[in-house]
């Protein structure tokens, strides 16, 4: 609208005017904001978190039915952020084919079942994956006595694997792109893929090699049985939660920065209450002793030192699920911190 058109008319008047011609049409286009997942999960006091259906390492629950491993661990450290309670939580096991229904459909609030960060998943199932937890590359197991020590000599083997994961694909593409041939059966559930495999039905089975680590010690003759070293993909590992709600995911993405800035702090469940006394300004920050950065994302300044107190640190979590403090003894490799050479990096909290 041109005001030179309206000289009888003063622009504070004009601004009233046009104020209250555009109130109709605002309130005609400008969606209801829906209730978002962080105001959710407040008025619920439960985080409704999807897991495995039981994958020792990443989330499996024990004889009394708690759950265990680096993503329960992770469900727990936003329970405890956002609800100062870690066992705040509702854990749903899901098969890999119904997971992202799931998320999609609201039965959830955050996935966090050792899922591959990818781009179809990324850019068309709209979900959003909020960062690596664990860097993972497909491997195979076969039986000792088979005599395999390498992929190549598994041309023309008989192969098993878990159906709807990124794992028939990966499989599919190694072996065309080496001339190889094979025969999958695959199984919605990951249990009855490693069923099969000790039963002798195929010759291999196939899964993320932290998998196949944690899947060996529910075989029958564990020690009949051996990882190969070489993997065929890049499995970057990483929880989800629903596409379109940024301040939920910020959540969710600064509680996995947290864990890993306090390890690299060398701030851990043991000692963060002594380090609140500490000079460094950027663990004064990330327990916040200075500074509101808990206010952005909608959390009080304690959050992460709450995390902290009853989840660990990263390298906390990692050890006793999947290191050395576990039965997997799976090195941290990729997963150590990037000061460690390793890929595990968190933006500063300043």
């Amino acid at each position: 609208m041109n005001f030179l058109k309206w000289p009888h008319i003063g622009y504070p008047k004009a601004g009233v005017f046009l104020t209250f011609l555009l109130l109709p049409v605002l309130a005609i286009f400008t969606p209801a904001k829906a209730e978002g997942t962080l105001d959710l999960v407040k008025k619920r006091n439960v985080l409704i978190c999807g897991v495995t259906q039981g994958l020792p390492g990443f989330s499996a629950p024990d004889d009394k039915g708690r759950w265990h491993g680096l993503d329960a661990d992770f469900c727990r450290a936003v329970a405890v952020a956002v609800l100062g309670d870690a066992e705040a939580i509702k854990f749903v096991p899901l098969s890999a084919k119904v997971r992202f229904t799931a998320l999609q459909s609201g039965e959830i609030d955050l996935l966090a079942r050792n899922t591959t960060w990818t781009m179809h998943r990324d850019t068309a199932l709209g979900i959003q994956f909020i960062g690596a937890n664990y860097y993972d590359g497909q491997g195979f197991i076969v039986r000792k006595d088979i005599g395999v020590t390498r992929l190549s000599e598994l041309d023309g083997a008989s192969i098993c694997a878990n159906a709807g994961t990124t794992t028939e694909l990966n499989v599919a593409d190694y072996f065309r792109s080496n001339g190889m041939e094979y025969d999958i059966s695959s199984f919605e559930k990951s249990e009855e893929a490693v069923a099969a495999y000790d039963a002798g039905r195929c010759d291999a089975y196939t899964t993320d090699q932290s998998g196949l680590y944690a899947q060996r010690q529910r075989l029958i003759e564990p020690d009949a049985h051996i990882v190969l070293n070489e993997v065929i993909s890049k499995e970057p590992l990483s929880p989800a939660v629903r596409q379109g709600d940024e301040v939920w995911a910020d959540v969710v993405r600064w509680v996995h920065y947290a864990m890993l800035n306090a390890e690299e702090f060398g701030v851990n469940s043991q000692n963060v209450n002594q380090m609140k006394e500490s000079p460094n300004p950027s663990i004064r920050r990330l327990l916040g002793v200075e500074g509101s950065f808990g206010e952005s994302l909608g959390l009080d300044n304690d959050w992460a030192t709450r995390i902290i107190r009853k989840v660990g640190n990263y390298g906390e979590s990692f050890n006793r699920n999947l290191g050395a403090g576990s039965e997997l003894k799976i090195k941290r490799g990729l997963n150590a911190l990037w000061t460690d050479g390793g890929l595990q990096f968190a933006p500063p909290i300043r």
